[in-house]
């Protein structure tokens, strides 16, 4: 990936840029410049970890704003008004972006996170680049685009293993509810070989280094979330992110967006207590049942006191298994630590009691279950409740969803089911209890069963004072354990009896007679139970059943899943798996009802679990008000190729009386061969529904259909629907949005798919078709990158015949641009092959241009290409955009041998016609290009190029007055040299003749006027629209060359100029040396005074350099203005408009129309000197304008010499040289065909 990488890690906060504080009032900012260094005695082992011998600096100094202790520092509590005391933590104290407290987004600096990587593999902070697109992220997550910082490895081993390490600054201690997210991005060849790159989220404390996450086997493309919990931490630690890269892997890791919720412990002070909550010795509250319970909860110990809890009976199993017994047989519970098990990425990386990689636990691990059907089971000695019996644990579950830990007690054989956990619950320890109020003695019974590669680990039981030990062992006698199952290890059993494949199981498909085999898989209105539903929740919520109360809505009805207060520590939202199920076909949708009372801090939400890539995706979400929310939902889970899970997730503070609920849930048309009526159905103008096609459900970044929302109208009937990709919409970060069509049958024949598309905005990225067949790799048919104007354009590709296999055709919208819009609409599929592409930028094939010889005319890359030619595309600007090239080299054309490119038959559409093309003629002798236009079998030649200035791409067009079908060829003739080349781009053809170079009304199109498209410019685009109203896209109500809303110009809204980007250039194409030539134009500026600190400049750019000929500082006009330039260059140049800001942020549009270039007379030879202002008014503001230009000339007439002067100051011209960088930067091809006709669109008949 080409990185934008700041390689000084400790930067502080750009002056001036916003740091907000959502804690407290923003008051002076005071950076901490380094953290206290530990006891030298407690230094970290130098064996653990080569991080570990460099912990803790020396010398540190502390600065903060109220003088707070070292103490205070770092410990996630705001000790300062303005929280300067949690700066520079590893954290700041709020991101400005997010909205949350302490967090690290990157991008006010590394937030004091250090490299102390041992090799050249190593962290820096970086930006995405959109030059290497696909090569590592393509945005930050904070802010979504290649503006916004993040964390990134550098330079990966090419021979050896090797580790980047990043370490944080010394943070104080934690509370046990804290918890820790972050985002990270990982990319790079042979992601899906079987040894992969690992990161690690570690924490070293006292001596030694515990792994509190790490990152999946597998993963999906995107940007990913993961969660730790580190627990009660008493002393100061640093936290460790390590990415471990195998030997020419080439992959690379992204890091951002780091937040520590609920990490600080609750702050001394006296506050009144309820009813089943006991006072900490510092004050607060706490529940009575998370008293002795093997947690410090208060902060300060008081909860665990020896005294207290003296009458607890705690097992940590660090001696033995206490009074608890395992019962003999596999698999069974073993005592065993962290430091002896080794790195299985499933199993407990400490223990609970000591947090400590040496400690003991219990574990049922595949390694003991292997070839074992039965379950782990640990009983307690006989009990008698005497007041309230209650059992404490912590449980760890990871690696497999389906693993499980049940809690029961035994009374006369008889088990009774307590508490059951099932799934993966994450790398962390979840604290559980279970209440046993009985009469009659009893035992408890702890069973466990690993699945997979899955582990279940239990540590430190605690049975409260109320169970007491007694003697009568005769009615306790455990209950026998289920026979084995009859099916062999790759079937399971039905209620039936019968055995059917695993994966015959919540399939959607009923495979038993009585179709047990899809009854548990989450579809069910609670009545009878969970109905497959597994609460999966570590913290203070959980989901549960709760049966028919008064509560009853319209919508739910009956029994119910809802949000329950848990036993757990950390401050999370509930989240119930459904298991297993899938595969699913592309309608798949569930349903349900839902309410959600009184959540104004909470949500409801659905997700999906994808095991095999190790991604979550959020499929739909309802945030919660202050009143009552409630319906019914169809939520959208579409194609899934893996098994799958759907996942609820709910956040409510039941404390405020509030809660959240769901019922009657169904999954709907999710079998894989599924297909709705009107699959096949390919034409499509969306006023009424999707027709045939249906949104990819893979990503967030989504077409939705719309009616415009300030972007545009439709394109059927001006006020209808069309479908919109919008890479800006609040967070988005998906890399494409996929409209798929569902699998056709077979096709023998040539068809057309044509369909009108729209690219607005000043980043916009690239619209691809594509033909997925079935067995083959998927094919581009056709593709458009960057701003094409407000303006709807015509795009048809021929679809190929696919014979005996099925296919599917699929719209990609890219997100490698981040600010505009992309919008389809009337889509219609006829018989035939499409005829000749009017524009052709050979991105997805030649279009149809045939070769006269075999191995002549190449269509290549530069980065992918054999023969010599551009490095760069004309059309994106990059190595990777395709064009054609010839090579010219004695060996390839030898000197007076010709290679000819014909396109196919043009059909005659107006009286005259305009075919425009790019073409580079490598220095030196590269030979010649000819263009011919054949007619009836007659040739004639209409243009012909031997020698150019440089290696730039040139614009060439020529104007055809067709009296019947013809055909463009293009002939190179070679010149002997030894090496040489020509190359061809970006075809177009349009009606009316063409422009003469460098002028244009903007009415057909922007006539080889256009904007730099090289990401390394970081410039933006210039639009172009007619001038209806456009809320996204604002700009003049008229043009200037119509004077009407329907007269045509380009545009540019400066409010999007900003730190990242503060220029945007329209450049011409490259003009012959000029000695007196004369350029002309109108502007339009609207620019509050206020906001006015940038200008509209005209530069002339040549290989000398580029000088500034002509400025004006932004204003707020009356109309369009105008401007007339002398020009001159010695030497080939182009003319380049550049709106530039010295200052951010500014706001307002610019626009321009009618550009003139002359290159006889100069600029005093015509009388058309654009000088008056041309109003667009209505009649009033006309009169009124009038009047204040008549007192305007009587004023002149009186003072002529002051007239003189006025005049003279507003035509002043400055002519100053510039930094800007020698040579010549591509520019994007814009040449795109528009018919504004009255005239029925092709779609409309859809």
């Amino acid at each position: 990936m080409l990185l934008r990488a700041q390689h000084s890690l400790h930067r502080g906060p750009k002056p001036g840029s916003p740091d907000k504080c959502h804690l407290q009032a923003t008051c002076a900012l005071c950076h901490l410049l380094r953290a206290p260094c530990l006891d030298p005695r407690r230094v970290f082992s130098p064996d653990v970890s080569p991080v570990a011998e460099t912990v803790l600096p020396g010398g540190s100094i502390v600065v903060n704003s109220c003088s707070s202790t070292a103490e205070q520092l770092c410990d996630f509590i705001c000790d300062c008004s303005d929280c300067s005391d949690e700066n520079q933590c590893g954290y700041l104290r709020g991101s400005a972006v997010l909205g949350t407290p302490f967090t690290c987004d990157f991008e006010e600096g590394d937030c004091g996170w250090q490299d102390v990587s041992t090799s050249a593999y190593r962290w820096v902070r970086g930006r995405a680049s959109l030059a290497a697109w696909g090569t590592g992220p393509h945005s930050d997550h904070t802010v979504g685009t290649d503006l916004g910082w993040f964390m990134v490895t550098v330079s990966p081993p090419a021979k050896t293993t090797a580790t980047a390490w990043l370490r944080s600054p010394v943070m104080r201690e934690t509370a046990a509810t804290c918890e820790i997210r972050a985002w990270y991005h990982l990319s790079g060849n042979g992601l899906n070989q079987t040894e992969q790159p690992v990161l690690r989220l570690s924490m070293a404390y006292r001596n030694e280094v515990v792994g509190l996450w790490q990152s999946p086997s597998r993963g999906g493309e995107g940007w990913h979330q993961l969660v730790a919990y580190p627990g009660r931490i008493t002393e100061q630690f640093q936290l460790i992110f390590s990415m471990t890269q195998p030997p020419a892997f080439g992959a690379e890791l992204a890091l951002d967006d780091i937040i520590f919720r609920n990490c600080g412990l609750q702050e001394p002070g006296q506050q009144v207590c309820g009813m089943e909550e006991r006072q900490c010795r510092q004050g607060s509250c706490l529940a009575q049942h998370r008293f002795c319970d093997g947690t410090d909860d208060c902060g300060d110990g008081s909860d665990e006191d020896t005294t207290q809890c003296k009458h607890f009976r705690p097992c940590s199993f660090e001696k033995d298994l206490c009074s608890w017994e395992a019962e003999v047989g596999q698999p069974m519970w073993e005592r065993n630590t962290s430091l002896n098990l080794g790195t299985v990425p499933s199993i407990p990386t400490r223990d609970h009691s000591n947090n400590s990689r040496a400690g003991f636990f219990l574990l049922v691990g595949s390694a003991s279950a292997a070839g074992a059907s039965g379950k782990a089971q640990l009983i307690s000695p006989t009990l008698q409740s005497t007041n309230s019996c209650s059992l404490v644990l912590y449980c760890h579950l990871h690696g497999s969803a389906t693993s499980s830990l049940s809690i029961s007690y035994v009374i006369n054989s008889t088990k009774y089911l307590m508490r059951e956990r099932m799934g993966d619950l994450g790398s962390c320890w979840v604290r559980e209890r279970v209440v046993f109020n009985k009469m009659d003695s009893f035992k408890v019974l702890i069973e466990g069963v690993a699945s997979g590669a899955g582990t279940v680990a239990i540590d430190d039981l605690i049975l409260s004072q109320g169970c007491m030990n007694t003697q009568d062992k005769s009615s306790t006698t455990l209950p026998s354990q289920a026979r084995a199952s009859p099916c062999t290890a790759d079937k399971v059993a039905s209620d039936s009896g019968d055995c059917i494949s695993t994966e015959q199981v919540y399939d959607f498909a009923e495979a038993c007679a009585n179709g047990s085999d899809e009854k548990h898989c989450g579809m069910t209105t609670f009545e009878t139970g969970d109905g497959g539903w597994h609460d999966v929740s570590v913290g203070r919520l959980r989901w549960g059943v709760q049966g028919a109360t008064e509560r009853n809505t319209t919508t739910l009805t009956g029994a119910f899943l809802d949000l329950q207060a848990g036993e757990g520590q950390v401050m999370a939202a509930a989240k119930a798996r459904t298991s297993l199920m899938g595969p699913s076909g592309p309608s798949c949708a569930m349903e349900m009802s839902y309410r959600i009372h009184r959540g104004h801090k909470g949500f409801l939400a659905v997700s999906i679990v994808d095991h095999t890539t190790g991604t979550t995706h959020l499929a739909w979400h309802t945030q919660g008000h202050s009143g009552t929310a409630e319906g019914h939902v169809h939520v959208p889970l579409g194609e899934r190729t893996q098994p799958f899970q759907v996942e609820l997730l709910g956040l409510v503070d039941l404390q405020d009386s509030a809660s959240a609920a769901v019922d009657n849930v169904t999954f709907v048309q999710c079998h894989p061969d599924m297909v709705p009526p009107g699959a096949t159905e390919l034409s499509c103008n969306f006023e009424t529904g999707m027709c045939g096609w249906y949104q990819d459900q893979s990503s967030d970044f989504k077409w939705v259909r719309s009616t415009g929302q300030g972007q545009g109208s439709d394109h059927t009937t001006g006020s209808g629907y069309f479908l919109a990709a919008d890479p800006s919409a609040p967070w988005s970060r998906g890399q494409r949005a996929q409209l798929v069509t569902y699998h056709q049958e077979p096709t023998a024949t040539l068809r057309c798919l044509s369909f009108w598309y729209r690219l607005a905005g000043p980043q916009i990225g690239t619209l691809n078709l594509k033909l997925r067949l079935e067995g083959a790799e998927e094919m581009v048919l056709w593709t458009r990158r960057g701003t094409q104007g407000s303006i709807w354009h015509r795009g048809r590709a021929t679809l190929p015949a696919t014979g005996q296999r099925r296919y599917r055709v699929a719209f990609e919208a890219l997100r490698d641009g981040f600010l505009g819009d992309m919008a389809l609409d009337d889509l219609a599929l006829t018989a035939g092959p499409c005829g000749a592409e009017l524009s052709c930028s050979f991105e997805a094939d030649a279009c149809g241009l045939a070769a006269s010889e075999q191995r002549t005319w190449l269509r290549q890359s530069n980065s992918t290409g054999n023969t010599a030619g551009p490095s760069a595309d004309h059309t994106t600007g990059t190595a990777t955009g395709h064009y054609m090239v010839v090579s010219t080299g004695r060996g390839s054309l030898p000197a007076g041998r010709t290679a000819a490119l014909t396109s196919q038959s043009y059909q005659p559409s107006a009286p005259t016609q305009c075919l425009a093309f790019w073409y580079q003629l490598s220095t030196g002798t590269p030979g010649s290009l000819s263009v011919f236009v054949e007619q009836s079998g007659v040739r004639r030649k209409v243009m012909s190029v031997s020698a150019m200035e440089g290696d730039a791409w040139h614009h060439g067009h020529v104007t055809v007055q067709p009296d019947g079908d013809w055909q463009a060829i293009f002939e190179v003739a070679g010149a002997g040299a030894d090496h040489g080349y020509i190359a061809l781009d970006d075809l177009h053809v349009s009606d009316g003749a063409c422009p003469k170079p460098a002028s244009c009304d903007f009415e057909r199109d922007t006539c080889g006027w256009s904007s730099p498209l090289d990401p390394r410019l970081h410039s933006f685009a210039w639009g172009w629209k007619n001038g209806v109203p456009l809320a996204k896209y604002p700009g003049p109500e008229q043009d200037h060359t119509l004077g009407t809303r329907d007269g045509h110009y380009v545009h540019f809204d400066t409010s999007v100029l900003g730190p990242g980007g503060t220029t945007a250039r329209l450049e011409s194409q490259h003009l012959p040396a000029a000695a007196d030539s004369c350029l002309r134009f109108w502007y339009h500026m609207d620019i509050p005074e206020h906001l006015s600190c940038g200008e509209l400049r005209v530069t002339l750019r040549s290989a000398a350099g580029e000088r500034t000929v002509w400025s004006m500082a932004g204003h707020q006009s009356w109309g369009w203005q105008g401007g007339v330039v002398p020009v001159r260059s010695p030497s080939e140049f182009q003319i380049v408009f550049e709106i530039t800001t010295r200052r951010w942020p500014m706001e307002g549009t610019v626009a321009l129309d009618d550009i003139v270039y002359s290159t006889v007379g100069g600029c005093h030879s015509s009388p058309e000197v654009p000088t008056e202002e041309k109003s667009y008014g209505s009649f009033v503001a006309e009169v009124v304008l009038g009047l204040l230009l008549a007192i305007i000339i009587l004023a002149l007439v009186a003072t002529g010499s002051w007239y003189w002067l006025k005049r003279q100051g507003l035509a002043s011209q400055t002519l100053t040289e510039t930094d800007a960088p020698q040579g010549f930067d591509n520019i994007t091809f814009r040449d795109d065909k528009v018919i504004i006709s009255p005239e029925q669109k092709e779609g409309d008949e859809v």
